[in-house]
């Protein structure tokens, strides 16, 4: 009885510690120094960064809730940042070939920049190279998987 109780308390604690699965994809601020670098320790971290800043100036273009079951489309961009945070190109890795929402996606990533610099050791060859999906709801809104909501079950 005496464990059933301590291992109910752990649990109890261990809940009220942890932050929500959401609470890491709010869209917050991206955090930069005063010459707009991102402060972002990891490559992970700073591909967050670069997806909630484009749904923040795409903000028209996004759905807050978490998305539908069956998505109307995944469109996966692979594309690069120089040092100065500039878009050096973007290419369509994977479509099902909705060719609005490759343009919504393309058209997003294009309009977001310049983006927060990466930092210097996140450079390679002078350049970050990141792949980001797309999840277009049927209503052509979308989010942007690294900081996308827990999709529906079906």
């Amino acid at each position: 009885m005496k464990n059933k109780l301590a291992v109910s308390l752990l649990a109890a604690l261990l809940a009220s510690c942890a932050t929500s699965p959401d609470s890491s994809k709010s869209g917050g601020v991206v955090e930069t120094t005063a010459d707009g670098t991102s402060t972002a320790p990891t490559l992970h971290a700073y591909k967050q960064d670069l997806a909630q800043r484009i749904s923040q100036v795409n903000s028209r273009h996004i759905y807050a809730e978490r998305p539908q079951a069956l998505l109307r489309s995944i469109v996966v961009l692979k594309f690069s940042v120089d040092g100065n945070g500039n878009l050096l190109g973007s290419e369509i890795q994977r479509s099902n070939r909705d060719r609005t929402a490759e343009s919504t996606a393309l058209e997003s990533l294009k309009r977001t920049t310049p983006f927060p610099k990466p930092a210097p050791h996140l450079l390679r060859h002078g350049k970050v190279d990141i792949s980001e999906s797309w999840l277009f709801n049927n209503d052509g809104r979308f989010q942007l998987r690294s900081v996308a909501l827990p999709q529906m079950d079906r």
